[in-house]
């Protein structure tokens, strides 16, 4: 069911000042039994109301209902079939080793793009990565990027990938058998599946498609596609990497778990320079990074009947010892997260089955769960397909520091689309991990709320005229 549109106001002002009382008078359906602002009564006191979660469009519910547990498996098969997909390995052989994968991943995407009317186009992105502690000699690396060009705020770019790339336990073998279903043709399924069913789709904003290589060498691919885009002055809102998608359970005698999927996310981005890294910090705000922001955000649309799916968010870059693509894009300042299985299988992930001359050998069934991969594809459908159609984060927004009140003044850039119908301001206690209350300011560029900023962390959301809400902006202090 579709959340009711809020009856947004709208005026010549951009801004709002919105004591209690003044709150009141002008949106009082949203504050009927609300106590005063401050008034002691706990973090369900002051104006606005409890936040609610954002609930599946029919549109939404109709694409996910289209992603088929059937293809995935079809697709993680093939990817095992070629042997071997080491970054090292024959790229020449038409049916085993990366060449032949990355050109099977090409043709597939083609197909895809070829119901999209134009709107997809799909790349080959080639490089040479020089010599490396894992890359003996320079070595082409190839990753397969299908974009999907938004209608309304092509501008706005949103990036899921998987990694094309297996390796056995030794990461410098070539040539042994590296099926690897799990780590990660489990994530390259869910890429190709969404390619497939976004294809014929219109969005407002553009969506990335990304089957990247060289990932268990060094994260190579990922690293070059990232560089790329940042030099291209890409406005990337968001970033997932699906890396070990494919197991509900760890297959070591613990309770499989097929409804949840870790998500990793940092919290103080490491791009901040230590000045405003310690600013951050100092006001409290090491669990708001952009990253963060947008794990809230994946639990607030994809956590629902639609997906069938729980999401477990876990404020961390990514396990110890360990990292995925993401990193690529969290180095480039980019807002990204790690999409993986419950708990691995250690001992066993790079030693999936065994293939001699293309035929497979062993019950793949054992190594990874295709209703769990789809339904890991319905998490990341619900969370792209609400990016696209929702507003943009919202831009430069400051709290005013710069002189000693017991107010909270917010002050942002108008967002460009078209359907954009105002903001809405939310807050939290400290210590709670989710933003908790709600308040509709309207059509503004600034306002000021009468609680005080001492107390809890604020942010701000943008919302269309459909009712989808942008990721949360945490404010950057303005003194």
């Amino acid at each position: 069911m579709m959340m009711n549109t809020p009856q947004w106001r709208t005026g010549s002002t951009r801004r709002a000042f919105l004591s209690a009382s003044a709150v009141t008078a002008v949106t009082a359906p949203l504050l009927t039994g609300v106590a005063s602002a401050d008034s002691g009564h706990g973090p369900g006191s002051g104006p606005g109301k409890p936040i609610t979660r954002q609930r599946p469009d029919k549109d939404l519910r109709r694409l996910l209902r289209e992603i088929d547990r059937g293809r995935i498996e079809d697709t993680v098969l093939r990817l095992t079939r070629f042997g071997t997909r080491h970054t090292l390995s024959d790229q020449t052989d038409p049916a085993r080793g990366i060449g032949a994968a990355t050109t099977w991943v090409y043709t597939q995407m083609q197909a895809s793009a070829a119901a999209s009317g134009g709107r997809m186009t799909v790349e080959r992105q080639s490089f040479v990565q020089p010599v490396s502690p894992r890359i003996p000699a320079p070595t082409t690396i190839t990753n397969v990027i299908a974009t999907l060009r938004g209608d309304a705020s092509p501008e706005r770019v949103y990036v899921i990938s998987g990694h094309l790339d297996s390796r056995v336990s030794d990461v410098m073998n070539a040539t042994a058998d590296a099926p690897g279903a799990d780590d990660d043709a489990s994530g390259v399924a869910v890429v190709m599946e969404l390619a497939r069913v976004f294809a014929t789709r219109r969005t407002e904003g553009t969506l990335v498609f990304a089957v990247v290589a060289g990932e268990e060498q060094g994260l190579y691919g990922s690293a070059y596609m990232a560089a790329q885009m940042k030099a291209a002055g890409v406005d990337v809102q968001g970033m997932f990497s699906n890396d070990i998608v494919g197991a509900s359970s760890a297959w070591d005698g613990t309770r499989p778990d097929p409804r949840t999927v870790r998500l990793f996310v940092e919290g103080v981005p490491t791009t901040e320079t230590a000045a405003e890294a310690s600013l951050r910090r100092s006001v409290g705000g090491e669990n708001d990074g952009p990253s963060r922001q947008l794990g809230r955000f994946v639990e607030d649309v994809a956590q629902n009947e639609s997906t069938e799916m729980d999401v477990r968010v876990i404020w961390r870059r990514d396990r110890y010892l360990r990292g995925s693509d993401h990193i690529s894009f969290l180095q480039q300042g980019y807002p990204a997260a790690r999409f993986t299985e419950p708990r691995e299988n250690f001992n066993h992930e790079h030693q999936d089955i065994r293939v001699e001359n293309g035929i497979q050998f062993g019950d793949l069934s054992q190594f990874v769960d295709f209703g769990y991969i789809a339904r890991v594809a319905k998490v990341n459908g619900a969370t792209l397909w609400s990016l696209a159609q929702g507003p943009g984060t919202p831009k430069n927004v400051t709290i005013d520091a710069a002189v000693l009140t017991n107010d909270t003044t917010l002050t942002w850039d108008r967002g460009t689309e078209a359907d954009l119908a105002g903001y809405e301001v939310v807050w939290r206690e400290t210590t709670a991990p989710d933003w908790t209350q709600v308040l509709d300011v309207g059509d503004v560029t600034s306002v000021t709320v009468d609680i005080s900023k001492d107390n809890v962390q604020f942010g701000l959301r943008a919302v269309d005229g459909d009712g989808h809400r942008s990721p949360v902006a945490f404010p950057r202090v303005s003194s």
